[in-house]
């Protein structure tokens, strides 16, 4: 028994996913399949390492990641299995593995395995689904294909910061409307040192951190560290993207001010 995951850009109204998992079952009958998101706009693998970085943690050692976002494969974006962390990825080299993953791998292959139909525009159906199969079930990553050494780099938007303040961006909506910024905790508390402060996004400001969403009331701006570590601005019970005008890759600033 093992456990394999999905994240992929197919939505829930074709037969993209159910074919995916037919075929796991097929080849692992006592397979456990999660669904980690169908939703990720198609193409994005920004989006995609961002919903993956977040999860995967939560899973056993062993765990099995497909990943089905941009997985047409090239000369330069070779189908890949990587194993980071004691867990296994399954994709396409096309920079996602960079952006998800912090540090170098500890093992990676690029796929010797023949596709199941004369055509290869489902590769997640007639490759993935052997390749994750095959680890699921704790056979060596090696037997897959060739060592890889390398993996092909994305670099993530990363925060700056001046005798000013910090300067970050909108890396992701969620479902709520949340807006997580890429400005972590760590970096906020090494450049912040108890300044006062005040965070502008729009023309719209907050000057505080809160621990939780009903610190402020009903409809009010609040800002605080998500769960990830990261910097959130929310509006409790309410939708901060739509009624702030934010989205994806707009500027938050943090400005410091004199006390």
């Amino acid at each position: 028994m093992g456990i394999i995951t999905i994240t992929s850009d197919w939505g829930y109204t074709d037969f993209y996913q159910a074919s995916v998992k037919g075929m796991i079952y097929k080849y692992l009958p006592d397979a456990i399949i999660v669904d980690i998101s169908h939703s990720i706009t198609p193409f994005d693998i920004v989006e995609a390492s961002f919903i993956i970085k977040n999860t995967y943690k939560s899973f056993p050692d062993g765990s099995v990641h497909i990943i089905g976002i941009d997985t047409e494969e090239s000369l330069s974006n070779a189908h890949t299995a990587v194993l980071y962390e004691n867990q296994f990825f399954v994709g396409n080299d096309n920079g996602i593995f960079s952006l998800i993953f912090d540090k170098e791998p500890e093992k990676m292959v690029e796929l010797d395995i023949l596709h199941d139909s004369s055509v290869n525009t489902f590769s997640s159906r007639d490759r993935f689904v052997k390749a994750a199969t095959h680890l699921a079930q704790g056979k060596p990553i090696e037997e897959l294909g060739d060592i890889k050494t390398a993996l092909k780099t994305k670099y993530p938007f990363e925060p700056s910061s001046d005798k000013n303040g910090i300067k970050g961006v909108v890396t992701y909506i969620d479902n709520f409307e949340n807006l997580f910024t890429n400005i972590s905790f760590d970096f906020f508390n090494k450049i912040f040192m108890g300044k006062k402060f005040v965070i502008k996004f729009n023309s719209y400001t907050t000057d505080k951190i809160s621990n939780s969403y009903s610190d402020v009331r009903q409809g009010e701006i609040v800002a605080l560290f998500a769960s990830n570590g990261m910097l959130e601005i929310a509006i409790n019970e309410g939708n901060a993207a739509s009624l702030l005008g934010m989205k994806r890759r707009s500027h938050i600033f943090i400005d410091f001010v004199e006390k």
